[in-house]
């Protein structure tokens, strides 16, 4: 499905913003700005170079590595070039809205993904904006957790605490835990989207002595890291039972195998 609207995206900037005349007389150029190295920001990228592939459309994709002085470098970049059009992942509240601030004095149409709508209220103009609905699997979460594992406690490693979805995510999800009373939450840490400090994080649970058996981790590839790390110290589903969401492949191995509990699927591609 997300490929689908990726896609439409190309195309919309294509006839829409560039006119059939111009379109057959010029080469078009795309921008896009990915947030970090993560699988899931790579997977998106490739959706939209492959649907740009299907409009014969140049793209030149810049990774802002999670700093936010790059991450306007990198739209700078992209606006001093003169691209036809940009798409923009923002990893923290403000990124998006530069770009949207940016494009519009350059005339550049933006497409913004992931941004949960917060570039709709800056006033500039967007061609469009791609989003889950991160406040609904926050809830659904929580109710999962609630009816399947009553009385047992939560430890949760979030992905990166600038970016706006996880926020949202738990604005959603700590209120609903709370609300519905069957579970705990004990600790909530920072994963940065990162497999490695996702194990850290969760090893230094486990030896700090945070009495839970249930362990959200915000992504699949963090996630992964994690299970393997617990298999080996014997811990996995022993006591610590792993939540997820993304919907990746390898993801879906680990649910049938039992290693993931559940997860929800939020696919770049």
């Amino acid at each position: 499905m997300k490929r689908f609207v990726l896609v439409l995206m190309v195309m919309v900037f294509a006839v829409l913003c560039f006119g059939n005349t111009l379109l057959w007389a010029k080469k078009l150029t795309y921008g896009y700005v990915t947030p970090g190295p993560d699988t899931w920001y790579r997977k998106d990228v490739e959706g939209f170079q492959y649907a740009a592939s299907l409009a014969g459309v140049d793209v030149v994709v810049l990774n802002s590595d999670y700093d936010t002085e790059k991450e306007i470098a990198n739209i700078q970049t992209l606006v001093n070039m003169g691209v036809d059009g940009m798409c923009i992942f923002s990893f923290n509240p403000n990124g998006a809205t530069i770009a949207a601030r940016e494009c519009e004095r350059a005339g550049i149409p933006l497409v913004v993904t992931d941004n949960v709508g917060q570039v709709l209220k800056s006033g500039h103009d967007v061609v469009a904006c791609i989003d889950f609905d991160w406040k609904a699997m926050g809830e659904n979460v929580a109710n999962y957790i609630a009816e399947n594992y009553p009385g047992e406690k939560i430890a949760v490693i979030m992905g990166l605490f600038e970016h706006v979805p996880v926020q949202i995510f738990r604005q959603s999800f700590e209120p609903k835990v709370a609300e519905l009373g069957k579970n705990e939450i004990v600790a909530v840490r920072d994963g940065k989207y990162t497999p490695t400090v996702a194990v850290d994080q969760a090893q230094d649970l486990i030896e700090s002595g945070y009495d839970f058996s249930i362990l959200f981790i915000f992504n699949e590839e963090m996630a992964a890291a994690v299970v393997r790390m617990l298999k080996a110290r014997g811990l996995l589903n022993n006591p610590i039972k792993v939540i997820s969401t993304n919907g990746a492949p390898y993801g879906i191995e680990l649910i049938k195998e039992g290693s993931i509990k559940y997860s929800i699927s939020t696919s770049p591609g």
